[in-house]
């Protein structure tokens, strides 16, 4: 049975270094994704909105797994990929701290033999074993975010803001300007892990200016 584990065939974009900015260009790949709101005054970890995304989004990406592993025809296993998030507000740039509803679209990466068929049947399971609410905002769609800059953040997301600054200053001393929404691909388990050793991918899309 073939075997696909895309993190390692995508490493450049799931494994940067921590102690300079890259410059990436990330094509299109397939997603499913959950859109949600975490409300002001709310923390991530509190948020319901959250909580079920990443509730459905396993869900879906093992149910998907096990269903091509199945396949009477060209059966393949694939690695599950890492949870990944876009963060924005709804009038201006996301930044942290900042009192507002932060907005998130929730995905995970899934292989280019997964069909909106696979994914329709896949949903119907779900919604027979365990059903959601957040089931039904969820969406299999491409995405293509282009030019980017990125780095491994290692760390408590609470000192994320640091290594923001770092890009920030990155983009400002290479003439490029923001082009698209704050970008973060969880890598560890904040349950499990030592904060001081979580390590996150921090993106953001870019262009000249």
């Amino acid at each position: 049975m073939e075997k696909i584990d895309l993190r390692k065939q995508y490493k450049n974009l799931y494994l940067p270094s921590a102690k300079q900015i890259e410059i990436v260009d990330v094509p299109q790949f397939k997603f499913v994704r959950i859109d949600g709101v975490v409300r002001k005054g709310e923390k991530v970890d509190q948020s319901r909105d959250f909580a079920q995304a990443m509730e459905v989004m396993y869900g879906m990406s093992y149910t998907l797994k096990f269903a091509s592993k199945l396949r009477k025809e060209n059966p393949i296993d694939f690695t599950v990929m890492a949870l990944e998030a876009l963060w924005w507000v709804a009038n201006e740039d996301f930044e942290f701290g900042k009192p507002d509803d932060w907005l998130f679209s929730a995905m995970m990466m899934q292989p280019e033999h997964i069909t909106n068929e696979m994914f329709g049947q896949a949903l119907a399971q779900l919604e027979k074993k365990r059903p959601s609410p957040a089931l039904k905002k969820l969406k299999f769609e491409p995405f293509c975010e282009g030019p980017s800059i990125q780095v491994m953040h290692i760390g408590p997301y609470s000192a994320e803001p640091a290594t923001i600054d770092r890009m920030k200053a990155f983009m400002k001393e290479n003439g490029y300007i923001r082009n698209g929404k704050h970008h973060e691909i969880y890598l560890g388990d904040p349950r499990r892990a030592n904060p001081a050793k979580l390590k996150t991918v921090l993106r953001q899309p870019v262009k000249k200016i």
